[in-house]
């Protein structure tokens, strides 16, 4: 069975220890759920982008860990008030 892991690594491709400990996964899907539930945490600890592998063969990377964050900003949650309903007769 192959086994799904994540490289972690500055901007310039130097590999650095990720401050939360990876482990291998069994799937594609949970190696991506992993990195969407702690993306944030392995950024603040030093890792700029990650490279998805099945066993030695690269699938894909790098990934910036902070493109979710230029994302954010530029395209920041709706309000509440945006969504709500309307009640009553229109004018």
């Amino acid at each position: 069975m192959a086994a799904w892991t994540w490289r972690f690594e500055k901007t310039d491709g130097t590999e650095v220890q990720p401050a939360v400990p990876p482990e291998e996964f069994p799937t594609q899907g949970d190696a991506e759920s992993w990195i969407g539930e702690h993306w944030k945490a392995l950024q603040e600890g030093g890792a700029d982008q990650v490279r998805l592998f099945e066993d030695v063969t690269e699938i894909y990377g790098p990934m910036s860990l902070h493109a979710a964050e230029v994302w954010r900003r530029r395209w920041p949650a709706p309000r509440s008030s945006c969504c709500s309903v309307r009640t009553g007769s229109p004018r």
